[in-house]
């Protein structure tokens, strides 16, 4: 099997679809469309399901992909070890979530630049699962996640400790009160989308309080989050440091959890690599603070 036609498929997998693909690849549609063709014609069997919403993996395609994720995360881990000469250069892609993104990072970040112009780092947002399965795909670097993580090839350090906090409208002054003043159904959940670590959080805390079946409602921004959550619309789990950030922390009540609830690690996920790229060992070493210049 070509190595570039395991690379496209692993690609229209991904994105799920021939288009996405393309743009991703950064080439035109036939090109991909013929990729794949000859792939299934090599293995015998239809990888994918075409319908017209896209894309979807074939039980051949679901068991050919690890592999094929595999042989792409190697195939760049290779190309960077050979162009590697001990100097922090070259891309580095970097995920995190959004509340860590939004709070945590940027004097990180701004640190690690000045130190390093030459690295052209880029950063992501996306939920914690989504990050999980670009870093071992080799789309991301590394990336900020809510622990825990355990993964035969990945490598995590904790990058920071974060203490959750339940935020609802300031007309809820305890959670004795909401309890009391929310319809039986429960509040309506405000949430990132699925795979968010934080959603799968409230969601546990809801059924704790006995309300299981509580609406969702996803929002794609914090400051939409928690303004939604002043105006009374429903409830929200995020960390302490970022509801005290925000511009609107004086419009809701903040309310502490038991430990158990409330107590969350964000771990900074990479792959177990034989050779380690400069510009991600420069990162790893910021956080892990062997390099006390870019931690300060």
């Amino acid at each position: 099997m070509e190595l570039n036609d395991l690379l496209t498929f692993a690609t229209v997998a991904r994105t799920g679809g021939i288009t996405r693909a393309a743009e991703a690849l950064n080439t035109v549609q036939s090109n991909v469309t013929q990729r794949i063709k000859a792939l299934e014609a090599e293995i015998g069997t239809a990888l994918f399901e075409r319908h017209s919403r896209g894309m979807t993996l074939t039980g051949a395609g679901r068991r050919l992909l690890p592999y094929a994720q595999r042989m792409a995360a190697l195939s760049r881990e290779a190309l960077l070890a050979a162009r590697d000469d001990g100097q922090p250069k070259g891309p580095l892609m970097i995920g995190s979530m959004e509340t860590t993104a939004a709070v945590r990072l940027p004097a990180l970040l701004a640190g690690f630049h000045r130190r390093f112009p030459a690295v052209d780092l880029s950063l992501r947002t996306a939920p914690t699962a989504d990050l999980v399965t670009s870093v071992l795909d080799g789309t991301l670097d590394g990336a900020f996640v809510a622990g825990p993580i355990e993964h035969a090839e990945l490598d995590a350090l904790i990058a920071f400790r974060e203490e959750l906090v339940l935020i609802t409208a300031r007309r809820f002054d305890s959670l004795g009160a909401l309890r009391s003043g929310t319809p039986e159904s429960g509040p309506t959940a405000l949430v990132f989308r699925i795979g968010c670590t934080y959603r799968h959080r409230l969601e546990q805390l809801l059924t704790e309080f006995g309300w299981p079946s509580a609406a969702r409602c996803e929002l794609g921004t914090l400051d939409g989050m928690i303004g939604c959550v002043a105006a009374g619309m429903g409830v929200a789990l995020l960390p302490r440091a970022v509801v005290e950030r925000s511009e609107l922390a004086d419009s809701v009540s903040v309310h502490t959890l038991k430990p158990s609830q409330a107590r969350v690690e964000t771990l900074f996920i990479h792959r177990r690599v034989a050779h380690q790229d400069s510009a991600l060992a420069g990162f790893t070493a910021c956080l892990d603070g062997k390099d006390a210049d870019i931690a300060a």
